[in-house]
């Protein structure tokens, strides 16, 4: 599975897999390792367009248990903004045909800690349909706009992002068709250094196609180019993005 819509590319798929597939052993640990020429997280990019290195590693156990952590480096302002770490852990399980997934998500970025924040998150999956929620429970103070002057205003604690996606594995490929709304609880508000960034919700979309090592995917969003909070003002924040990811996953233990 190649679903970068509700967490990560990798860890969630390496650690499911690991938790559902570990029959006789107790528990696995596995690694993973990827490149792509653009890091693209919920139709946003997350590197300037630019290229990135990422890989982590995953603990998963037979009753369903699982945790990891992920990293990749990111670049929000074109001027480099160090690196993303992100720490998860849950419980994915099997009944019946409907798989289900619920846990907790923390994205740290040491260099830049003001845009830390906290997710729980729950998902669903039936046959090729799957659907999805992540809820912001904790963000730092670089958030919180309302209060703070000089924050960005985004990725405040009771945001709301909603995903579906149909995916269907053929031997031709994976092939995934997906979409997410990211609902954040600033938007349209007025914040303490008196700027009024008006609406910042935005939907996405987008398609991949996966083949052994291989991923192509395509992306677009609807939001405004010209949006204080992401679009930077050059107009290019709902261009439609092609990406390219080789991925490998192996065993460590």
């Amino acid at each position: 599975m190649m679903n970068m819509r509700a967490i990560k590319a990798i860890p969630l798929a390496a650690a499911v897999a690991a938790a559902l597939t570990s029959g006789v052993a107790s528990a696995e640990v596995t690694g993973n390792a990827a490149i792509t020429n653009n890091y693209i997280w919920r139709g946003v990019t997350q590197t300037s367009d630019q290229a990135a290195g990422q890989g982590g590693v995953d603990w998963g156990h037979g009753s369903g248990l699982y945790a990891g952590t992920w990293l990749s480096n990111v670049d929000f302002s074109g001027t480099g903004d160090g690196y993303e770490m992100d720490l998860y852990a849950g419980f994915a399980n099997e009944v019946g045909g409907f798989g289900y997934d619920l846990g907790i998500l923390t994205y740290q970025y040491p260099v830049t800690p003001n845009f830390n924040f906290t997710e729980v998150y729950l998902s669903g999956t039936f046959s090729v349909v799957t659907l999805g929620l992540n809820y912001t429970v904790d963000a730092a103070s670089g958030n919180n706009a309302e209060q703070t002057v000089g924050a960005s205003g985004a990725f405040d604690e009771g945001d709301t992002y909603v995903f579906g996606s149909l995916d269907f594995p053929t031997q031709a490929g994976d092939f995934s068709f997906y979409l997410g709304s990211y609902m954040f609880d600033n938007s349209s508000k007025t914040f303490a250094n008196g700027n009024e960034y008006g609406d910042f919700d935005y939907v996405h979309y987008g398609a991949s196609w996966g083949k052994g090592d291989f991923t192509f995917a395509v992306d677009k969003n609807d939001i405004d180019g010209n949006n204080e909070v992401f679009g930077a003002g050059d107009g290019s924040a709902d261009n439609v993005r092609f990406t390219v990811m080789w991925s490998k996953e192996f065993e460590l233990m």
